[in-house]
């Protein structure tokens, strides 16, 4: 039985979202998995959501893995300015099944994140994430 399947979905204040068209799963995946290792960001974690659900509580869920993303110079430079920085690391991208089961990638905005954290002397290694990020994310969209 094939898990129903939410509608588009809506882009949220926090991170960046997008649909692949005519991509498969696995091959969003990959292309995540690429373009952010291109911006320095090595993947640390790969959570099988729906794995996972099936094994712990015998549900169907839709094809979803959560990316561990870090770069470990951002890293490394949050943490020698708040040790506790490690609690939002890190930073998590999302391939799940979307609409017509075509894959949507949705990434953390790092801005968003780290507004809590209230650290001015922060906002220069943040504004690098994030525009690594991005350039990660809008290079997912541009691959063949």
């Amino acid at each position: 039985m094939r898990p129903m399947l939410l509608p588009r979905p809506e882009p949220v204040s926090y991170g960046y979202t997008r649909t692949l068209a005519g991509a498969s799963f696995e091959e969003a995946v990959e292309r995540t998995t690429s373009a952010l290792k291109a911006e320095g960001f090595g993947v640390l974690t790969t959570i099988d959501v729906k794995d996972t659900l099936k094994k712990k509580l015998g549900e169907d869920f839709r094809k979803y893995v959560i990316l561990g993303a870090c770069n470990p110079k951002l890293a490394h430079q949050a943490l020698l300015t708040e040790l506790s920085v490690g609690l939002l690391l890190p930073c998590n991208v999302c391939v799940y099944e979307g609409e017509d089961h075509q894959p949507v990638i949705q990434a953390i905005n790092p801005r968003a994140m780290f507004e809590i954290v209230k650290r001015p002397d922060l906002e220069p290694i943040v504004a690098e994430a994030e525009q690594r990020l991005r350039r990660a994310f809008d290079a997912i969209a541009r691959e063949p």
